[in-house]
């Protein structure tokens, strides 16, 4: 029996109910019962002179209470019996879904979240750490065995292997301080003459440790501008580069006897370059798309004065917010929060002739 909807339904029952009241006034409540429960039945072949319509739900528990006073069998002539116990039966099996819970109560949706989230954020835990850490870090005690319920479906680990995997992302933290990447990327001038922009970032700082453009871009003058940017006492240990012909076998024996071991990414999937790829992203919205260089020179000069503005002024959400440059000093965090904390004033510097503006305190004399 499904559970009633609106107020419609209750209406009707509770008029039965006031109907049955006023016939439990007469010597026999049995009568009263069987005769309210005939016309129940009347009432679906008297209306517009048609086969009966379907019961809806209030008729049905009105018939099915009714049929608790007297010996419903003879008198029924709407449905068949068994369609009548089946009524009886959904409506006893939602009155005891209503009065009892099935099985034991699932543990907060907070949580279940909390669970998924150390899952992925940890894949080599199984149920047994996260249960630990739960209870000796936030004093939740939480079986293994529930743990396994709401942890997150993961690939099988080979067997003598690590459970799970660490991110892409992960990985490249963990080695990010030895690991350059470099790309190329065009540029059109105003002639519609084709040129070749270089670029070279450091993956822990994202500093861009180089940058330079060129209309005839060789293995030979490639290999030339990474010998001028990585000094003989690097700390870097790898390089990545894509499968472009100018980073030829001949390059990348230079740059392993440079002491670099030469990572090359699969064909089709600059996401393995990614932080090379979004930097030339950055490179072209906030500088190459605003400007039509006049030719090689002029390029090289707007591309100067973005890059001393990239490394040393544009905050990178990545970083913290913080700069690739490590020794730019800034101001300190004000005590209040919407106010400063002093008397100052506010200084703006323009890059590439306003294209873009940094901004610095000044304290003003009182």
């Amino acid at each position: 029996m499904c559970i009633m909807r609106g107020g419609r339904g209750w209406l009707q029952i509770l008029g039965d109910v006031f109907r049955l009241l006023a016939l439990c006034l007469r010597p026999k409540t049995s009568l009263a019962a069987e005769n309210l429960f005939l016309r129940k039945q009347l009432a679906f072949y008297q209306e517009r002179k048609v086969k009966p319509r379907r019961a809806d739900n209030p008729t049905r528990l009105t018939l099915v209470l009714l049929s608790r006073w007297f010996n419903w069998r003879g008198a029924l002539t709407v449905v068949k019996p068994k369609t009548f116990v089946t009524w009886h039966r959904k409506g006893f099996r939602l009155f005891w879904r209503w009065k009892s819970e099935a099985g034991r109560r699932p543990i907060p949706v907070e949580l279940q979240h909390l669970i998924r989230r150390m899952a992925r954020e940890n894949p080599s835990w199984g149920e047994e750490r996260i249960a630990n850490e739960l209870l000796l870090k936030l004093g939740l005690r939480v079986s293994p065995r529930t743990i396994r319920k709401y942890m997150p479906k993961l690939p099988a680990a080979p067997r003598g292997g690590p459970r799970g995997d660490q991110r892409w992302a992960t990985f490249l933290k963990n080695h990010a301080r030895g690991i350059i990447a470099c790309d190329f990327c065009i540029v059109v001038t105003a002639t519609l003459r084709i040129l070749y922009v270089l670029v070279v970032m450091e993956h822990a700082s994202r500093r861009l440790i180089h940058l330079n453009a060129t209309a005839h871009p060789t293995a030979a003058w490639t290999l030339q501008q990474l010998r001028e940017t990585i000094p003989s006492d690097h700390p870097y240990r790898f390089i990545i580069h894509d499968h472009d012909a100018i980073f030829s076998a001949e390059l990348d024996a230079s740059l392993t006897r440079l002491g670099l071991k030469v990572i090359t990414t699969p064909r089709r999937c600059p996401q393995a370059n990614s932080l090379c790829e979004r930097l030339i992203g950055t490179l072209r919205r906030e500088c190459l798309d605003w400007i039509i260089p006049l030719g090689e020179g002029h390029l090289k000069r707007t591309l100067g004065s973005w890059v001393a503005h990239y490394n040393r002024g544009r905050p990178h959400s990545s970083l913290g917010p913080a700069v690739p440059q490590q020794h730019c000093v800034f101001q300190a965090l004000q005590r209040r929060r919407h106010r400063f904390d002093g008397k100052v004033s506010i200084v703006a510097r323009p890059v590439l002739n306003g294209l873009h503006h940094e901004y610095r305190v000044i304290a003003r004399a009182a």
